[in-house]
């Protein structure tokens, strides 16, 4: 009987209706965008995988950032890709659930790997003698798997929530499909599946940005107390992570924008434009920002890039 009140196999993403008309030159931005933040993602986790020296806590989580980036891409460009050059606006409802599963992994685990990062630096500058013991590779990876694992079956229950729900709708202001999209298209109660989805953010938002922040605070505090060289050092790593959970901010801040906004009647581009922020920004930044301000990382990449140039040069 759910099935029933479902108008359609196919959703409509409105988004691509909005771009058909500059189709080619969005095709050619978005490739460039999606070429680039694959090209400086795979260079910094091949230079980490590939110098024994990088084998740390640090560079692990940074690789594993940068890895979710890749995801994040790659759950939304190449369909954008293949959509634009071929003047399709759907999606089917299987592959819809089967992208907000990714892309709402995207989203969580950055933040997780971003709360692990802060708890690592608050150890390695306030509590650098026991750092060795606290810290470990196998500790990193733990956690990382860890919060991965809590972080799919966080999502894949909300969305199965939402699977159940009839559809008596098929248009989605956006480029791409996520949780509340579709719970916004049930036409039957959905206070259960909104419920779900609210406490596991706020939940989630709450223990990660508290990890993250307390971190934050703990290493300015001792900024202030010392002096020197490790001043300068503290000062770095805390300008460096700052801006990367900034980054992360600024996404969120219009994620939480475009929801608070769904319902007013905006023109479509502005819906389309709060979207594509969280999407670009977080992938394209950390690879940057990482392999700037990260000074071994930064000569690594640099030789490898210039390897690479040669190389190709050469043949």
């Amino acid at each position: 009987m759910e099935n029933a009140f479902n108008v359609s196999k196919n959703l409509v993403l409105l988004g691509l209706v909005e771009m058909e008309r500059l189709k080619y030159l969005y095709c050619v931005l978005s490739i460039v965008l999606y070429l680039f933040i694959l090209f400086l993602s795979i260079i910094i986790v091949y230079v980490v995988l590939s110098d024994t020296r990088l084998h740390e806590p640090m560079y692990i989580l940074i690789s594993n950032l940068v890895l979710n980036g890749i995801l994040g891409s790659t759950s939304f460009f190449p369909k954008l890709i293949v959509d634009l050059i071929t003047s399709s606006t759907t999606i089917t409802l299987g592959n819809c659930v089967a992208q907000a599963v990714c892309l709402m992994l995207f989203a969580f685990y950055e933040l997780s790997t971003i709360s692990i990062m802060a708890y690592d630096r608050y150890v390695a500058v306030c509590h650098p003698l026991r750092y060795g013991t606290l810290i470990t590779n196998e500790k990193v990876i733990t956690l990382s798997v860890g919060s991965l694992i809590v972080t799919f079956l966080l999502i894949l229950t909300a969305l199965l929530l939402t699977w159940k729900l009839p559809l008596c709708g098929n248009k989605i202001n956006y480029l791409f499909c996520d949780n509340m999209s579709l719970v916004a298209l049930s036409c039957v109660d959905s206070s259960i599946s909104r419920l779900y989805s609210a406490s596991m953010v706020a939940v989630y938002l709450c223990v990660t940005i508290f990890i993250t922040l307390f971190s934050y605070l703990q290493i300015c505090f001792v900024c202030l107390k010392i002096s020197g060289e490790s001043r300068q050092k503290a000062v770095h790593t805390l300008v460096t992570h700052l801006l990367n959970f900034s980054i992360y901010l600024v996404g969120f801040f219009f994620i939480f924008i475009r929801y608070r906004l769904d319902n007013v009647n905006l023109p479509l581009f502005i819906h389309v434009i709060l979207s594509l922020i969280p999407l670009i920004v977080p992938p394209l930044c950390n690879p940057l920002i990482y392999g700037v301000r990260t000074h071994a990382l930064q000569v690594l990449v640099i030789r490898a890039v210039s390897n690479q140039g040669l190389y190709f040069l050469w043949f």
